[in-house]
């Protein structure tokens, strides 16, 4: 028996490395833009639409409709398991779309494209993928655990944070919160505001403002900072502004 056991050992640890080499290495690589196009659309009569997503990118926008229209992408690999499973449905006002692998190795990954009817507010909760809206003028917020937010052309309230990721925001709000865990906040507003709050843990801050009085605070733990807005105490247009790490900007637009 001694003299089995020893090659049986070698085998098992072969095929041990073998695998380790396999899951590794993967079965290939995801090609998400290529995958077959599906669409859906989901009967929807509120005003207001969450999206709870996983694992995907996020493009959303409103539109002249009644439901709430999905199209998707979906490709990924599996080594030893089973996927990419997609779902997506709509219930109780909460719009949830998933893409899930399981195996010893994978890489799964989606994109949705969503279009909402236009006077619907709209409340993003994504764990893994970037999110861009455009287009919104009713209250918005979104939450990103790993990705960057892109918003544009956004007229309500917005209420935006990426725990990893970059904020980037184009819009006339009239009120906007902002924050990042770890990553650059580059805001531009095109019309006055009445509030903004930002704050970065790390990452620079560069806020662009219309010609106004502002009150101002902006400091930096670790950073420079620059402040080159007309400035006021008590002014009904509040800014403030900090980041923990990174270099801070609030400047007037050009």
């Amino acid at each position: 028996m001694a003299g089995v056991s020893r090659p049986f050992r070698v085998l098992l640890l072969s095929g041990g490395v073998l695998l380790a080499s396999l899951a590794l290495a993967g079965c290939g690589t995801t090609d998400v833009e290529e995958a077959p196009v599906e669409r859906k659309a989901f009967a929807f009569d509120g005003d207001a639409l969450t999206v709870d997503s996983d694992n995907s990118e996020l493009v959303i926008t409103p539109a002249d409709i009644d439901d709430v229209r999905v199209e998707r992408q979906v490709d990924g690999w599996v080594f030893m398991g089973s996927g990419p499973d997609a779902v997506w449905k709509l219930v109780d006002g909460k719009l949830t779309l998933r893409v899930d692998c399981d195996g010893i190795a994978s890489n799964c990954g989606g994109v949705h494209r969503i279009q909402v009817p236009r006077d619907v507010a709209v409340t993003v909760e994504n764990d893994n993928g970037r999110v861009t809206a455009e287009g919104f003028a009713t209250p918005m917020k979104v939450r990103s655990d790993n990705g960057d937010v892109y918003v544009r052309k956004a007229g309500g309230p917005l209420d935006l944070g990426s725990e990893n990721g970059d904020v980037v925001v184009e819009a006339t709000a009239p009120e906007l919160v902002a924050r990042s865990d770890n990553g650059d906040l580059r805001i531009t507003l095109g019309s006055v505001p009445r509030r903004v709050d930002i704050v970065t843990d790390n990452g620079d801050v560069d806020l662009s403002l219309p010609t106004a009085e502002y009150e101002v605070t902006a400091a930096s733990d670790n950073g420079d900072v620059r402040v080159d807005v007309p400035r006021r105490d008590k002014s009904e247009h509040s800014v403030s502004v900090r980041s923990d790490n990174g270099d801070v900007s609030v400047l007037t637009a050009n």
